[in-house]
């Protein structure tokens, strides 16, 4: 069973998918052998429906969030698929396993008070006011700043890597963004590295150090219940409140259709954003 969770890891390499979700799946596949093995079952040719909702159904005992279950059993109907496809397995036990409801929940979007709030606390540390104020002012993605190169960035401009599944595009560079990015790049030690924000070592800073750094500041500012794409949120919601075209802002975000962008017009109706200017952003 083990040398099989490690072809389907090679395999959705092969169908270049997201990293994150290489890793995930992986993981996931790992834990059901892990329970199946408990159970005394060697092969997965011997593992039943029965089987696998006991699986789902020890999560929930271990109060795993339904948006976890739900990913997991994305992660089993992919993977039995991949073991039928082999032909290492001649019925998929996971082809009638249905996903939970998940309710879902309106983006977080920070107020003017918040993101001014994130902003003082992180004016100390160049490196990541400059991070903080990149995703504020483009929307781009973490993992997409985390691949900015030095080269990436010309005069107002921020050329976004082709990454993960989404094209290249050219975001501008408001006022905020671009002193807030030359001010780091004034103190950025002289480095090896192309990446953009690297560490004190010279080291590219990977997405793990850049979640963490802002989750910290964060706290600092206390704002509570807020994540690192919900900068991303917040752009996206601003800009179309400010009335920017949702087409436009679809374009600069990278969503890959146009109903994703258009989702957060029923989310700031009663924001009152309509007067804040782009730029206080």
């Amino acid at each position: 069973m083990d040398e099989l969770q490690k072809k389907f890891v090679e395999y959705l390499k092969s169908k270049s998918r997201a990293s994150a979700t290489v890793i995930a799946y992986g993981k996931d596949i790992n834990q059901v052998i892990d329970y199946l093995k408990k159970k005394g079952i060697t092969s997965f040719t011997e593992a039943t429906q029965e089987d696998l909702n006991g699986f789902l159904a020890e999560l929930a005992a271990q109060n795993y969030t339904t948006k976890s279950i739900s990913r997991k059993i994305n992660s089993l109907k992919t993977f039995f698929r991949f073991l039928v496809t082999e032909g290492a397995v001649s019925h998929n036990p996971a082809a009638e396993i249905t996903h939970p409801k998940i309710e879902s929940k309106p983006p977080r979007i920070l107020t003017p008070m918040e993101y001014r709030a994130l902003r003082d606390a992180s004016r100390e540390d160049a490196r990541i006011a400059a991070v903080i104020e990149l995703l504020l002012q483009t929307g781009m993605r973490i993992g997409e700043l985390a691949a900015l190169t030095t080269k990436s960035v010309e005069d107002s401009t921020v050329r976004i890597p082709p990454i993960e599944g989404h094209p290249e595009r050219e975001v501008p560079l408001n006022k905020a963004a671009k002193a807030a990015l030359d001010r780091y790049l004034s103190a950025r030690a002289k480095a090896k590295s192309d990446a953009l924000f690297i560490t004190k070592t010279g080291r590219p800073l990977l997405i793990r150090n850049i979640r963490s750094a802002i989750d910290r500041y964060f706290r600092l500012a206390g704002i509570k219940d807020a994540k690192v794409n919900d900068l991303r949120h917040t752009f996206i919601a601003h800009h179309l409140a400010a009335g920017a075209s949702p087409v436009l802002v679809n374009k600069l975000v990278g969503h890959k259709r146009i109903a994703t962008t258009e989702k957060y017009l029923e989310f700031i109706k009663d924001l009152h954003l309509d007067k804040v200017k782009l730029e206080e952003l």
